[in-house]
């Protein structure tokens, strides 16, 4: 049986799940293709759980982390209201095929409306077929405000880190 629960820093094995998920998404080819910066692992447990508005699930199966959901809460200026961005969604490869990240995103979906949410949005790379499809079996398309607009593009401008 598979569990979804959200993480819980203050217990090791929710910590070392953590990173050793992500750490396995960031060697897939869609994550970079390189695994996480050793103070990366370090850091992180601690970064995420300071950060408020931010919901890390983990999905279990007899004790096995083998999926994970990442989201930042933001906000809707034109609806008025907050939002939940996915960040990072990694299911292991084992683990594919069997609804697990169905059941993480019905589970953001529930803290998501709780938090009186007007929607969840996400970002995907182009070549990543398989996620979109996923992406649209569970109801998410491309962010278009007007077919005159277009659809939106994630743009990024790196910024120099201060000591």
């Amino acid at each position: 049986m598979i569990e979804i629960l959200p993480a819980d820093f203050g217990r090791p094995n929710h910590a070392d799940a953590l990173i050793q998920l992500l750490d396995a998404y960031a060697r897939e080819p869609m994550g970079g293709g390189q695994g996480l910066a050793e103070g990366v692992k370090v850091r992180l447990p601690t970064a995420l759980a300071e950060r408020s508005g931010t919901v890390v699930l983990l999905a279990w199966e007899e004790r096995e982390p083998i999926g994970l959901l990442i989201a930042f809460e933001g906000f809707s200026t034109f609806a008025c209201r907050p939002l939940f961005n996915i960040h990072d969604l990694f299911v292991s490869a084992a683990h594919r095929g069997r609804g697990v990240a169905r059941q993480l995103f019905a589970r953001l979906e529930e803290f998501a409306t709780d938090r009186g949410c007007c929607k969840l949005t996400l970002e995907v790379l182009d070549e990543n077929r398989e996620a979109q499809a996923t992406y649209r079996r569970l109801g998410f398309r491309p962010y278009e405000l007007s077919p005159e607009a277009g659809r939106a593009v994630l743009w990024q401008k790196s910024l120099s880190i201060r000591p």
